[in-house]
């Protein structure tokens, strides 16, 4: 929040989940960083921003080779193919 102006709901999860990607990225724990991704790129998708989601997601994707029938990873697959 800056300068005693609320923030939106929208822009205080997106601030959250940014910094959960954060950390996912600085500790490379690749599927909380898939996880927190996932969280952010439906924000996202709901604010009209699939340009930005799929950016997002396509690379985190692409680094999995195994479980792709896994939960986590069909819902990325569907966008990422998109």
């Amino acid at each position: 929040m800056g300068l005693g102006q609320p923030e939106t709901p929208q822009a205080e999860a997106e601030a959250w989940l940014q910094r959960a990607l954060d950390v996912a990225r600085r500790q490379e724990a690749k599927a909380l960083e898939l996880r927190a991704a996932m969280s952010l790129s439906r924000l996202w998708q709901q604010q009209s921003k699939r340009t930005e989601a799929h950016a997002l997601l396509a690379p985190i994707y692409g680094w999995f080779t195994e479980g792709l029938t896994t939960v986590d990873l069909q819902e990325p697959g569907r966008c990422c193919r998109n």
